[in-house]
């Protein structure tokens, strides 16, 4: 059934009222929401566990047209309608944890002064931001620190339900542990949590699978895997496929209602087509169309609105093909857009002139489109831990022949630095000249780094003739890979003079703060979001280690950079700019002969041997230093909430934007929502 539009009062958190959008009669709760005034704007929300959660704006939205503003609408309610989807996918009892603890919260009646409780609410909170009961950025189960008695009485007390397999997966430390496990000694497939695989798929069974299906010889392959979940089925594997009338059907059909809306206010024919591509694909679950979607979206570059959505990166997926369900929609920075688009226009002279070997350069880079845009709503993979920059589509030969689009989240970066840390770069510097500098210059380090990754860094580099694509060859290295080779080529041209030649940065400062906040990074202050003796899990912070600890190594014979110690304390020191960056071109020539020729056992090497393990001391030493500062390492986000105005008519006259007051809220906003289950 097609959704109403329905209009959203700012009512008291304790209000209820007919569920709009959803095509069902039943309450919604509704958050409670904060002024909106520019000002005053309070980015931070609240704190807790290791998490920040934060508040974004979505400036100058008053400046689009009302056809564009429900398109926008539209586009965002179909990302939450799938919302569901991601819970599913990071692990099998995640939406009936989630439902049985959310009863619990909104219906418990007992005492709610107690420790027990206060550590519920926030194990509660952190199944929330990770959309599920593993870590959303360590892969770890997350720890319940309240007692299974404990929970045993608040269900018994609220009449809720729970499976005993699911009320025993949250204090399990056995099984299911590690959301993705990477470890080269197990079996990533079986001893990975996550609900892209069915009980008994081993990884043989993933190679073989696919290894039967894919021709390396295929210049068009489609994205094997990327939209199914593969099982036994009487000893037989098979995929299980997303779409309508297979899995995950109830949310996807309540995805096209809206992308089906969002057609009816395009900008142009071309966004149309692209969106109707979307739905046929989402109808369907050929992957043929999914490549047809991405050639359309691809080409659609006029109009002020874009948008992502799909299964998409595959970072979740030990072995690299299975993609996570994401939306972000995105308005058009003008103002920052123009000035970062001089990055796109000259792609090919970053690619002709980069340190790779030239049989790897690409003769013809496609048109690589950059914005910087506005983030309007994000959901699935996307929400609450956000990317602060994208480049997509992630097929190769898409990306070779017809090109790719990337965007900078400019108001996300924003709010990030609005409700950052103070103090972690004066502790980690190694001289007040260089925090000083990191100062100055960091922010527009940042956004450079993170254009010239997007924009240059996924658009280069090509495979040899007859390589299989990278989840083929470097299998469960590929991301990481993939991720260092486009951070490399970032840092090899922040050191270059044609960024000054084209006006994007002022001097050479710029690359040197950039050189000196990325080494410590990957060194030491991202440490702080990993437990005592946890290895590096993550794929980008595996690759800012592996780049780190490589250079950190070639460079201290000659001393371009080392690691040295001051009054007890550790800290890295560069001291030959020049030669550093020489050390980054080597490295990413390395990197992306590895990529072109498919060579496991050296990717393999690079990220095991300086990628994976941690210092355990050096650990210690960066908490006992970090235990000072009140920010959380990690940060996440509330969208606004999208409200249609009718008039008395039941026309929509606008769509106002309003900024939720409470984490907990939002998200039992969501859960009546746009729940499934």
């Amino acid at each position: 059934m097609m959704r109403k539009i329905g209009f959203y009062a700012a009512v008291a958190a304790s209000a209820f009222m007919m569920a709009c959008g959803t095509g069902e009669n039943k309450s919604a709760f509704v958050a409670e929401t904060i002024s909106g005034d520019e000002a005053n704007f309070e980015y931070m929300a609240e704190q807790f566990a290791d998490l920040k959660i934060i508040r974004y704006r979505i400036p100058q939205w008053d400046k689009l047209s009302l056809q564009q503003k429900q398109l926008v609408y539209y586009l965002s309610e179909a990302g939450y309608a799938g919302r569901d989807i991601m819970w599913d996918q990071n692990y099998r009892h995640n939406l009936a944890i989630r439902k049985a603890l959310e009863n619990v919260y909104t219906s418990f009646e007992g005492d709610k002064t107690t420790e027990d409780w206060a550590n519920f609410e926030t194990y509660l909170k952190r199944v929330w931001f990770s959309n599920g009961i593993h870590h959303h950025y360590s892969n770890d189960k997350l720890p319940a620190d309240f007692s299974p008695e404990y929970l045993k009485s608040l269900l018994a007390d609220t009449k809720t339900t729970l499976a005993d397999d699911a009320f025993e997966a949250i204090f399990d430390t056995v099984n299911d542990i590690k959301k993705v496990n990477l470890n080269p000694n197990d079996d990533i497939v079986l001893k990975s949590a996550v609900n892209m695989y069915g009980p008994a798929v081993t990884e043989a069974d993933v190679d073989n699978f696919y290894g039967a299906m894919m021709d390396k010889n295929d210049t068009t392959p489609i994205s094997y895997g990327l939209n199914s979940r593969l099982v036994k089925n009487n000893g037989t594997l098979e995929e299980e496929v997303y779409h309508i009338g297979g899995k995950y059907s109830a949310q996807l059909e309540k995805v096209v209602a809206n992308l089906e809306k969002a057609v009816e206010f395009a900008e142009n024919p071309a966004q149309a087509d692209a969106l109707r591509l979307l739905i046929d694909y989402y109808r369907t679950g050929d992957l043929k169309t999914w490549d047809a979607y991405n050639i359309a979206w691809v080409a659609a570059t006029e109009g002020d609105i874009d948008y992502i959505n799909g299964f998409i990166e595959v970072y979740n997926d030990p072995k690299g093909y299975r993609g996570s369900y994401e939306t972000v929609v995105q308005i058009k920075d003008f103002d920052m857009s123009a000035k970062m688009s001089v990055l796109a226009e000259n792609a090919q002279w970053f690619e002709d002139n980069s340190p790779l070997i030239e049989a790897h350069k690409k003769e013809n880079v496609k048109g690589v489109s950059y914005k910087v845009v506005n983030v309007a709503a994000e959901a699935g993979d996307a929400s609450p831990s956000t990317p602060i920059g994208v480049n997509l589509p992630n097929a190769d030969w898409i990306r070779a022949t017809h090109g790719s689009k990337s965007v900078s989240l400019g108001n996300i970066v924003f709010a990030y630095g609005e409700a950052g840390g103070k103090g972690i770069t004066e502790e980690f510097a190694v001289t007040p000249e260089v925090a000083a500098r990191i100062k100055e210059h960091g922010t527009l380090a940042s956004k450079l780094h993170t254009a010239l990754h997007e924009v240059v860094g996924h658009a280069s580099g090509q495979l040899e003739k007859g390589v299989g694509t990278p989840k083929q060859t470097l299998k469960s290295y590929a991301s990481t890979l993939e991720e260092g080779r486009a951070d490399l080529l970032g840092l090899y041209y922040l050191m270059d003079s044609m960024l000054i030649k084209l006006g994007l940065m002022p001097s050479l400062e710029v690359g040197i703060a950039a050189y000196d906040n990325y080494l410590m990074n990957g060194l030491m202050t991202q440490l702080r979001r990993l437990e005592v003796g946890a290895d590096v899990e993550e794929a980008h912070m595996r690759n800012r280690q592996w780049i780190t600890k490589w250079v950190l190594e070639k460079g201290a014979a000659d001393k371009v950079c080392e690691v040295i110690k001051k009054d007890g304390k550790t800290y890295v020191q560069i001291n030959d700019y020049a030669k550093l960056r020489v050390l980054f071109g080597e490295l990413l020539s390395e990197v992306q002969r590895i990529k072109s020729q498919g060579d496991y056992e050296a990717g393999k090497a690079l990220v095991e041997n300086y990628g994976v393990k941690v210092d355990q001391a050096l650990h210690q030493e960066i908490l006992d230093r970090s235990a000072k500062f009140e920010s959380a390492p990690y940060g996440g986000f509330m969208n606004p909430r999208l409200s249609p105005v009718t008039n008395e008519a039941g026309e929509v006259t606008d769509v106002k934007v309003e900024y939720i007051k409470s984490f907990t809220e939002q998200m039992l906003e969501y859960a009546s929502k746009y729940s499934n289950n």
